[in-house]
């Protein structure tokens, strides 16, 4: 989009110079905010260092909307429509890249800061075949207690077992389907419990989940526990888990 410049024409060279300039921070951008995810993945870096990337990104896209603005403006002043058309197309991507980053922030904020989430929170569901997995990490294999039951309640009061008409057999294959449906990883089955890790996309973090059936007479009753290995938040992942795979489940 950007071709040589005549220095006859309005502006000389520095409208195509400064898109040059957007256009090269903005892949800058790209490519350390995107990596920041994949790298800590591949584990070639530490979460820390990954979350650098993922600033650093951040306001070289910021930088990047603000020199597109620029080009875009100096552009349609000086009749340099192909600048200025790098400049609004700069900006606009950097607007599509913050986009989730700003509404995971934001969602950070509206969430409370726990790991853990549990449909039942006075005899939690347990770890057993994940545990060693859990002890290598630096979040605990045991639900946190109180504190933490007390902010998922503010937090999210929706949270609640379900029933299903089924016998227990039904309900554990179907219970058992819907997870390898999502990709989740199953580290143990038994009469009545489900063990299995989800991997997030980006960054490849793992949280493990316990699924509990429970002969109730008139049904079986499910209850879930979905916990982060690492991270003192979880922006709501768990929580979101749970409650998408129980309305999923109901459905069926």
């Amino acid at each position: 989009m950007l071709s040589k410049t005549n220095p006859t024409r309005r502006g000389g060279k520095w409208p195509v110079i400064i898109a040059w300039l957007a256009v090269i921070l903005l892949i800058t951008a790209a490519v350390l905010m995107a990596g920041s995810g994949y790298a800590y993945k591949a584990e070639w870096i530490g979460l820390g260092k990954s979350f650098v990337w993922l600033s650093q990104g951040a306001k070289l896209s910021v930088a990047a909307a603000v020199v597109g603005v620029f080009t875009l403006i100096l552009g349609s002043a000086c009749r340099r429509w192909r600048p200025a058309l790098v400049g609004a197309l700069v900006s606009l991507a950097v607007v599509a890249m913050i986009a989730m980053p700003m509404q995971l922030k934001q969602r950070a904020q509206s969430v409370p800061p726990i790991h853990d989430i549990t449909t039942d929170m006075e005899n939690p569901p347990v770890f057993k075949a994940l545990a060693a997995a859990r002890e290598k990490a630096p979040n605990e294999v045991d639900y946190p207690g109180a504190k933490t039951a007390r902010q998922q309640q503010a937090g999210y009061p929706q949270l609640k077992p379900i029933t299903l008409n089924m016998p227990m057999a039904k309900a554990m294959k179907l219970a058992k389907t819907t997870a390898q449906q999502r990709g989740w990883e199953i580290a143990q089955t038994t009469d009545t419990t489900i063990e299995a890790t989800a991997t997030t996309r980006w960054f490849g973090f793992k949280d493990d989940v316990v699924i509990r059936m429970t002969d109730i007479g008139s049904g079986v009753k499910v209850d879930m526990r979905s916990a982060s290995r690492v991270g003192k938040s979880d922006v709501g992942t768990n929580a979101e888990r749970i409650q998408t795979f129980l309305e999923d489940l109901a459905n069926r």
